[in-house]
């Protein structure tokens, strides 16, 4: 498949690197070390329809296709990886209520959220079910026009930040599985909601992550997103989306450390001469440089499944996911390396590119799970054809 982009693809791409390196590159090691979540940037981002990337044109968003949207995370990733993955994680969130709010939730909420004025969290994560997410015991249970939400949510980022909470709740019984989980939009300032302390991270600090607990949480039915027992549906359309995403933000921030590793090649002397002229040195920058752009393009053609609907998408997203982060992963590793003492250091980025991009391995459905989704896939009857 031809991946040359088009004019409209080549703008978005521009535009972001210039946000990335004017608004978030030069502010993003103090991010990381005060722990400060830049609310000002989603609002200069939403400005540009980067928090509403792929949500629907008729409610407000942007309306791009996932192609469009890993191109623009790659370009963020590259300025501060931490602040760009939460920017995935609100676009997530938007698309889900202004593809399956009513008309009440998408009035209040739509264009704020999409103009990065109010933000959003994904609450699906407990302290019991992580990777197995159809066991989450999050319950709403129907009292007249509301829902009462109990239970907690684990590992939520942007929580006791943010504005409205996507929650994840079961509606139906334990027995009915994955079928009796509904979604929710739940404004995060109600009554009954508290949220636990910003832990403590060895990478993603421009973002809080905190537990939040559901005390007799009353919601008004017509929070409800899609119908009761949609909630899993949806959580697993939002998560095919979601690993493109991520893997793009790994991508850029092992591009960003190739930039940097470049350089810093041709300007690190050693022995009397640049360490560029090793050849050494220069077969790993090659292989690293191969690897990237082999992720590149097999999250390029994930996303070109989803934007066709393919039925064979959740494969592909799972396999770019699971090879693009690992990839991203191993090639700041090997830019740190190559960086020596220096790339361990807080004076040069590789180290934060390092921190922030190892999470990614483990988020939107551990590699471990990306290695089930595919295995299924591939040993199913006639599969062969299917996803070649």
């Amino acid at each position: 498949m031809d991946f040359n982009l088009t004019e409209d693809q080549l703008a978005f791409q521009q535009a972001a690197r210039a946000f990335a390196q004017g608004e978030m590159a030069p502010l993003a090691a103090e991010w990381d070390e005060k722990k400060i979540f830049p609310i000002d940037v989603f609002a200069k981002a939403g400005e540009l329809g980067f928090c509403g990337m792929y949500s629907p044109e008729d409610a407000g968003g942007m309306g791009l296709s996932r192609l469009d949207t890993t191109i623009i995370l790659e370009e963020l990733a590259a300025g501060c990886t931490s602040t760009a993955a939460f920017v995935s994680i609100h676009n997530m969130a938007a698309w889900m209520i202004s593809s399956w709010g009513t008309a009440e939730v998408k009035s209040v909420w739509c264009e704020p959220l999409h103009l990065g004025q109010k933000l959003a969290s994904y609450c699906l994560t407990e302290p019991g079910a992580g990777s197995d997410a159809g066991s989450l015991q999050t319950s709403a249970r129907k009292d007249g026009d509301d829902y009462v939400i109990n239970g907690s949510k684990m590992f939520i980022s942007g929580a006791g930040s943010t504005h409205v909470l996507v929650v994840m709740a079961r509606t139906g019984t334990p027995q009915e599985g994955p079928g009796g989980i509904s979604a929710f939009a739940v404004p995060a300032d109600l009554d009954g909601i508290s949220y636990g302390k910003n832990e403590d991270k060895m990478g993603w600090n421009s973002q809080p992550t905190r537990a939040i607990s559901f005390e007799d949480v009353r919601v008004p039915a017509s929070n409800l997103l899609g119908a009761e027992g949609e909630g899993f549906k949806i959580a697993m359309k939002g998560l095919d989306g979601g690993r493109i995403n991520i893997a793009a933000c790994s991508v850029g921030a092992a591009q960003a450390c190739i930039n940097h590793t470049q350089a810093y090649m041709h300007e690190r002397k050693q022995f009397g001469k640049p360490i560029a002229s090793f050849q050494a040195l220069q077969f790993k920058l090659a292989d690293m440089v191969t690897d990237l752009v082999a992720a590149r393009q097999m999250i390029r053609l994930a996303a070109s499944k989803l934007d066709e609907n393919s039925p064979d998408k959740t494969f592909y997203c799972a396999i770019a996911k699971r090879f693009a982060t690992d990839v991203g992963f191993e090639v700041c590793n090997q830019a740190l390396q190559l960086h020596g003492g220096y790339g361990y250091i807080r004076e040069y980025p590789i180290e934060r590119f390092v921190r922030d991009s190892r999470v990614h391995q483990i988020l939107e459905g551990t590699n471990e799970v990306m290695r089930l989704i595919a295995s299924r896939r591939i040993l199913e009857e006639g599969a062969t054809d299917a996803i070649r």
